[in-house]
């Protein structure tokens, strides 16, 4: 293991008989700087279904939606071990949260409300407490083919794109990917025009991940296991559709969703995780195009990865398996991208989610 500091890895999970859960809570580890080993420091059970989790910026605190008791939780971060206390908690402002982010200035926090909205915009006091929602963002659309996965508006993630200007909300139930212009002064929200991009129907984007030049992102879509290339104009908010491309094999036959996708550090290679194939699909980046091609496809080493994350130096990337009930961690080929496991398996309950502090 190459980190240059011990790591802090705060895992979510889910905990709850509704969400078929085998977690016991929000989970602290340590990990170590030479061995790679990860030893549980902490684990606080009264968060109930932590399943997305955020660090502000200077890694002071720490927020998480409750998901299926529809809350947000706030907590400082021990600086010296990186142990959690409750600040404070605030309702989601909607049913089911489902994601949560920063704005660049660590002064509002966004979350998604999967089932229908709308997105919640809460203030951070300088304490890291959450006020109630100041702004309630109701998106408009229509329901995509699918008669299961697509009967109402379901926003997946919320993210910034790298100047800050913008918020990208990808809505899994309306096939559309939703663009908000932040005031700066304010920091409130105001939709953009176009308001939105319109994905392909039946696609069902759940998250997106931005090219670190800022000219290009990718939206991984969960229900027909692809991944689309926009090029952005960090000017004005707008998104121009570049390529479509499978995340599986040609001839896997199977079922199949998808869930999350980042980009390296380099921009060289983009990754996105595969459920039902249970892989890692690694993808290299044209420089001069931002489209993508095939690599490889990796084993994620468990069932089900909802979730995947590279540490902060790049070089592993760590699977949390909402079903088979473990991390797997992966050493990242600078190079070429492909993906070795470490050999280090950490059991803990349906985890799903996972985020870094530096020691």
């Amino acid at each position: 293991m190459n980190t240059t500091n011990t790591l802090i890895a705060y895992v979510g999970c889910y905990t709850s008989e509704a969400m078929k859960g085998k977690g016991e809570g929000l989970a602290v580890y340590r990990v170590d700087s030479v061995s790679g080993d990860w030893s549980r420091i902490q684990c606080i059970q009264e968060v109930v279904d932590p399943s997305f989790l955020v660090l502000d910026r200077a890694g002071r605190f720490l927020y998480c939606v409750e998901e299926s008791i529809e809350r947000v939780s706030a907590f400082a971060i021990e600086p010296e071990s990186g142990r959690l206390t409750l600040l404070n908690r605030q309702p989601s402002g909607g049913s089911t949260p489902a994601a949560l982010v920063l704005d660049p200035q660590d002064r509002f926090l966004i979350t998604a409300n999967y089932m229908g909205g709308p997105l919640a915009v809460m203030a951070v006091e300088a304490d890291g407490r959450l006020d109630e929602a100041c702004q309630l963002l109701e998106v408009e659309g229509k329901c995509g083919p699918d008669p299961v996965e697509q009967t109402c508006s379901h926003p997946h993630d919320v993210r910034f794109d790298p100047s800050g200007k913008y918020l990208l909300v990808p809505d899994k139930g309306f096939d559309r990917v939703f663009v908000y212009r932040r005031e700066t002064e304010s920091g409130l929200f105001t939709p953009n025009q176009p308001a939105f991009a319109e994905e392909k129907p039946g696609a069902g984007p759940r998250h997106i991940a931005f090219h670190p030049n800022d000219h290009y992102c990718y939206l991984i879509n969960e229900l027909n296991s692809t991944v689309s290339v926009f090029k952005f104009d960090p000017q004005h908010g707008t998104m121009e559709a570049l390529q479509v491309i499978s995340t599986l094999p040609p001839g896997f036959s199977g079922n199949n969703t998808c869930a999350e996708i980042t980009v390296a550090p380099s921009g060289k290679f983009v990754y996105g995780s595969n459920r039902g194939h249970d892989s890692i699909v690694v993808y290299a980046v044209d420089e001069s195009s931002g489209t993508l091609s095939i690599v490889d496809w990796t084993a994620s080493g468990g069932k089900t990865p909802r979730f995947f994350t590279l540490n902060p130096d790049g070089n592993l990337l760590v699977v949390a398996h909402q079903d088979s009930d473990n991390i797997v961690t992966f050493q990242v080929d600078q190079a070429s991208g492909k993906l070795t496991p470490t050999g280090q398996d950490i059991t803990t309950g349906s985890p799903v989610c996972i985020g870094w502090k530096a020691l």
